[in-house]
């Protein structure tokens, strides 16, 4: 579930940035997030 709502927020980001109407920095905060939640499930991953 954490993987989809990553590449969700991935492709809003790009889409973001080959649209005309962005919404500013809330894209750029989409992406963070999206990056935020891929490591974390690398990092539970290799405990596991």
């Amino acid at each position: 579930m954490l993987e989809t709502l990553a590449l969700v927020l991935i492709i809003l980001w790009v889409l973001g940035l080959v649209s005309a109407y962005t919404l500013g920095g809330f894209i750029h905060i989409l992406l963070v997030i999206a990056i935020i939640v891929i490591l974390v499930r690398v990092i539970q991953g290799r405990r596991v």
